[in-house]
């Protein structure tokens, strides 16, 4: 299934690394940066999520919550937010299902050997659960300021 802008997220009802449940739900009344990414603790998912850390409270003041999620298990992300002061929940979605629901989960290849994962990809959605933004297979340099802009001028047309 492919998601586009206008569409009304997939529901979906996670375990978070701080002992708690993450729903969609849980985000209705403001925006929301859910963000896919493959796998703890590597250099490109690092830095996309310690640039969501540093970034936090702009996107705060922009009425955004961030949520990370990959297929790593609740102990990987544990230790994953205690090591970068992660100030933002992360997901465990190993059974896949949310993955598969958001189109993330996908045939990726490298090194000439293809394999399934997750395609880095972030949402916004806006705060009555509909898709306002998709960037789809990320580059982490600039993506920090794209969301940033993007719910800027989310916020200045409401």
């Amino acid at each position: 299934m492919t998601l586009k802008i206008g569409d009304i997220a997939p529901n979906f009802e996670l375990p978070v690394d701080n002992g708690a449940v993450a729903s969609l739900g849980d985000y209705v009344g403001r925006m929301l940066v859910l963000y896919f990414y493959p796998k703890d603790d590597t250099p490109g998912c690092t830095k996309q999520a310690c640039g969501f850390r540093d970034n936090l409270k702009d996107f705060e003041n922009l009425n955004a919550a961030v949520l990370g999620i990959s297929k790593d298990s609740l102990k990987k992300h544990e230790k994953f937010t205690s090591k970068y002061e992660l100030n933002f929940p992360l997901a465990s979605d190993e059974a896949g299902q949310t993955c598969e629901d958001y189109g993330v989960w996908k045939e990726k290849s490298m090194y000439g050997k293809t394999y399934m994962g997750i395609e880095r990809t972030t949402f916004l959605i806006d705060e009555n659960g509909k898709i306002a933004a998709i960037w789809n297979k990320v580059k982490v340099a600039d993506h920090i300021d794209d969301v940033r802009s993007a719910l800027e001028k989310l916020k200045k047309a409401a």
